[in-house]
């Protein structure tokens, strides 16, 4: 069984990225003791849009470290760089011909971003799913661990894979999505009806895992509650708490019964003091390692060796796409 997922570039992650993806890979790693685990830095997706090239350089390498200080083992996974296997892009180019305008501007991504932008969307934020099916069907992937609004994306890589089955001849496995059911999706601290996203406008409303510790405590400290007074798992009446419960679950393995109980009579204050700390605490683990490894030779290492295995799967994948579609000489 082979699970791949990965992550773009585009910003430092959030503590929504960390629980709703990166702490999921590392469970998902140590629950999963006899898979074969890619994950990847997602660089070519992070292009659909405009991005600062020296960004984009240093939030690469930082992702890498991120993903092993976050507790990734190179041992288990196999952690590479996109964009250094060039086979994403040749496959990607293949699967958009074997894809339909129609599907692709069904979209939700596409829908969201071309209303915003109108003309000057790109024509790679149309086909990046394209891309994205390429990701995964260039491994025989079996399993793609998404939350609930990644879906999608999924589901369109599973009909082009079928398609080009039907039309060829069986070349890729058709893979499932492995859902995540809680902490998938962590809202912003200062609009719970918002995902958290660092490109928010009001900084308090989300934490990265590189944020100072005392500013991160602070900004959970500040997280707008609901007038109701008590801490309770209730995501219609109480959606503010709900959020910060989830985190609070995500980190401790507690359940919300076990968190409202022991918060039964106790105030907002003394729940968000102790989720505070809770957060501080996860922060500094990870930012020890990150600072131990970004600039040293070890991640260069784990990184080389990540896109080596990767590209021999990869080079094995096109050869067959190539001879199924009568492409190349022989």
């Amino acid at each position: 069984m082979r699970i791949l997922s990965g992550i773009q570039p585009t910003n430092v992650p959030t503590l929504g990225n960390y629980i709703g993806a990166i702490k999921n890979f590392v469970k998902m790693q140590n629950e999963n003791q006899d898979a074969d685990i890619l994950v990847f830095v997602a660089d070519l997706h992070s292009i659909t849009v405009p991005r600062d090239r020296k960004d984009i350089k240093k939030n690469i390498r930082s992702l890498a470290a991120l993903y092993l200080a976050s507790g990734l083992d190179p041992n288990r996974t196999h952690i590479f760089i996109q964009s250094e296997v060039h086979e994403h892009a040749e496959l990607g180019w293949v699967l958009e011909c074997n894809s339909y305008i129609g599907e692709m501007e069904r979209m939700i991504q596409f829908k969201e971003k071309s209303a915003k932008e109108g003309a000057s969307v790109t024509t790679g934020l149309l086909t990046y799913p394209c891309l994205m099916a390429a990701d995964i069907l260039l491994y025989d992937t079996n399993l793609v661990p998404v939350g609930e609004d990644q879906k999608q994306h999924v589901e369109i890589t599973r009909d082009i894979a079928i398609r080009f089955n039907n039309k060829y001849g069986e070349t890729f496995v058709v893979p499932e999505p492995m859902i995540q059911k809680s902490g998938a999706r962590i809202m912003s601290l200062q609009d719970p009806l918002k995902k958290m996203s660092k490109s928010d406008p009001n900084p308090k409303g989300y934490i990265t895992l590189l944020d100072d510790i005392n500013e991160a405590k602070n900004k959970i400290k500040r997280a707008v509650t609901d007038s109701i007074g008590i801490v309770k798992y209730d995501t219609v009446n109480q959606p503010a708490v709900s959020n910060l419960m989830t985190i609070y679950s995500s980190f401790t393995n507690m359940s919300f019964d076990e968190i409202e109980n022991k918060y039964s009579g106790l105030g907002y204050k003394e729940f968000k003091e102790d989720l505070s700390e809770i957060v501080a605490n996860e922060l500094t683990k990870i930012q020890t390692k990150y600072n131990e490894i970004i600039n040293s030779n070890e991640l260069d290492k784990i990184l080389d060796e990540g896109r080596d295995y990767a590209s021999r799967i990869a080079y094995k994948k096109m050869a067959k796409v190539y001879k199924r579609i009568g492409l190349g000489r022989y």
